[in-house]
């Protein structure tokens, strides 16, 4: 007998053996046990999921003499006469090759005679969404109301090609791709029948490359198995499926992550020099990248991932020096890399510029690339405030400063411990421009700090009025823990009173944040920088409009009569 593939060697014959697919499998056995056998099924999802091999299943088990747990016996002479391929009780129909209207009218004609074997005649029509308009117009009858003896089950992959009236005729069930434990166990399974020794790492490579198909997994470890002789090992594999080691791959990965664009190109042209094909190893790094945002906002990532120890370890390490922005960034690159290649002359050139561009943020003005950023800046800055005391300094007053409304003497503060930030923006500055420089690092530029009020500057003067107000909220702005006093005081109204700052407000709410404790402490070390020494904020009752005023005039004139707001 001539040579079978292992998914055509291993096709499941009864219900128990099919892999995964329970809710369909129930279905169908439910029915078969009480003898509620539909006219018309709909088998739909992806390739290799088992849609061909159930219609056999069940076409055979609802002819068998005596099923076995709903599943056909083979034994009995209706099984053993169905598995006959010249049986014409079952027919296998290919819709990508017989797809007229001739054929359809052919089938429609051929209903109509009996069944010889077994009680029902069925009629499997694979790929049925090749079928053109006509030939799904001819069928349409026959399948809404067909001889009693007739069954028709059609498989497809594209059920949002088949038209609404051949849908609505059918019992529709859509297969789900099967997990990667259950291909392993599968193809664990035919390397155990076949006497084939393999490594666990092997096997798991073969059932990842099957991305959740059955015969494609079975397929791969067929061709593995004949490239290696002895036992089946992971770079047998990856010799197999072209793909690029893994170590490699993460390497790659791992540069891009780090911002080291040298170190990742270095290490794609080491890899594109040994042979592998750019497709092949793009893929290869859009799996690695899924598999480290998987580890990253997964908790169970290892039960997800299902890799060795040290493969998860690996990934964990990688993945723990990239935010989720980061991560989503380079995946969304690699993959407009990966569709940009079907119409690239040089598929190379892209994957590096791809590549590259992956690796230097701080050139790419995407939403992710500037939050990425961002993020890297606070960390920096965190990273890099100093707290500054003056030596033999007073301690700290627990009772903080008030406004110079309760106050009968100027604010004077007694040499405080204060965080000055290591970054001063100044007003034109953006954070995207160039990285916050290390206040730690030689002859770096350090902030100007007024550490004893003692030789505070000359109280300001007339002519510098005009502007003071201005000056106080470009120094809010300048200190990146002050956003939301930034905030509040933008709206202030502001005026003098001899040398005391005024500041009006018609919100009591932001009066009362200003007048906080600790709010109004740094207002007051602000200002006093400034020159102003005394200041008080002000809540102002907001006066009445001109709509509002002329309103209340309108009503007064026309008192009695009803007026209509619009």
């Amino acid at each position: 007998m001539a040579y079978l593939a292992y998914y055509r060697m291993f096709r499941p014959t009864t219900f128990d053996e099919v892999v995964r697919q329970e809710h369909i499998v129930r279905i169908l056995k439910n029915q078969i046990a009480g003898d509620k056998i539909g006219h018309a099924y709909l088998f739909c999802g992806p390739r290799g999921t088992g849609k061909t091999t159930l219609a056999k299943i069940f076409a055979k088990a609802i002819n068998c003499e005596n099923p076995q747990n709903s599943s056909p016996c083979g034994k009995c002479a209706a099984c053993r006469a169905l598995s006959d391929p010249s049986n014409l009780d079952i027919s296998e129909i290919d819709a990508a090759s017989n797809n007229g209207v001739d054929e359809m009218r052919d089938l429609r004609e051929k209903v109509q005679y009996p069944p010889v074997a077994g009680k029902y005649k069925v009629y499997i029509i694979d790929e049925v969404h090749m079928l053109t308009q006509s030939a799904f117009n001819a069928v349409l009858k026959t399948l809404e109301e067909p001889p009693r003896h007739a069954v028709f089950i059609l498989a497809t992959t594209e059920p949002q090609k088949i038209p609404a009236t051949i849908l609505s005729r059918c019992m529709r069930f859509d297969f789900k791709l099967i997990p990667q434990s259950d291909l392993e166990e599968l193809i664990k399974s035919v390397f155990k029948k076949t006497g084939k020794e393999y490594e666990p790492a092997a096997v798991s490579a073969i059932a990842r490359a099957g991305a959740g198909s059955a015969r494609d997994s079975l397929s791969i470890a067929d061709t593995c198995a004949s490239y290696s002789r002895g036992k089946l090992t992971y770079d047998d594999v990856n010799a197999v499926l072209g793909s690029a080691e893994w170590a490699k791959v993460a390497h790659i990965c791992g540069r891009i992550l780090s911002e080291d664009a040298n170190g990742a190109i270095s290490a794609t042209e080491e890899i594109l020099s040994t042979g592998k094909g750019v497709g092949v190893l793009v893929k290869d790094m859009l799996s690695f990248l899924n598999q480290c945002t998987i580890v990253k906002v997964c908790r169970n990532a290892r039960e997800i991932v299902n890799l060795p120890d040290e493969t998860y370890s690996k990934i964990e390490e990688i993945a723990a020096v990239a935010d989720g922005h980061k991560l989503l960034r380079v995946t969304e690159i690699l993959s407009k890399a990966e569709t940009d290649m079907k119409y690239s002359t040089s598929g190379r050139i892209t994957l590096e510029t791809a590549v590259f561009k992956a690796s230097v943020p701080q050139s790419d003005y995407d939403i992710d690339a500037l939050i990425g950023r961002i993020n890297s800046l606070e960390r920096s800055i965190s990273a890099g405030v100093i707290k500054f005391k003056a030596e033999n300094s007073a301690p700290v007053e627990s009772e903080t400063v008030k406004p110079a409304k309760t106050a009968e003497k100027p604010i004077e503060p007694k040499r405080p411990v204060r965080e000055i930030p290591t970054v001063l923006q100044e007003e034109e500055s953006s954070p995207f421009d160039e990285p916050a420089p290390n206040p730690f690092e030689e002859n770096a530029v350090q902030p100007q700090i007024f550490d004893d009020y003692s030789h505070k500057p000359a109280m300001v003067g007339s002519a510098d009025k005009s502007t003071l107000f201005a000056k106080f909220i470009k120094s809010l702005r300048t200190t990146h823990k002050n956003a939301v006093l930034f905030t509040l005081c933008m709206d202030l109204d502001h005026s003098f009173e001899g040398d005391k700052l005024i500041l009006t407000t018609e919100s009591a709410a932001v009066q009362k944040s200003l007048n906080r404790a600790d709010n109004a402490k740094f207002i007051g070390e602000a200002l006093l920088e400034l020159g102003v020494s005394e200041f008080e904020v002000r809540f102002k009752e907001r006066g009445e409009s001109d709509y509002e005023k002329a309103l209340r005039d309108l009503k007064n004139n026309f008192e009695g009569t009803d007026i209509e707001i619009k």
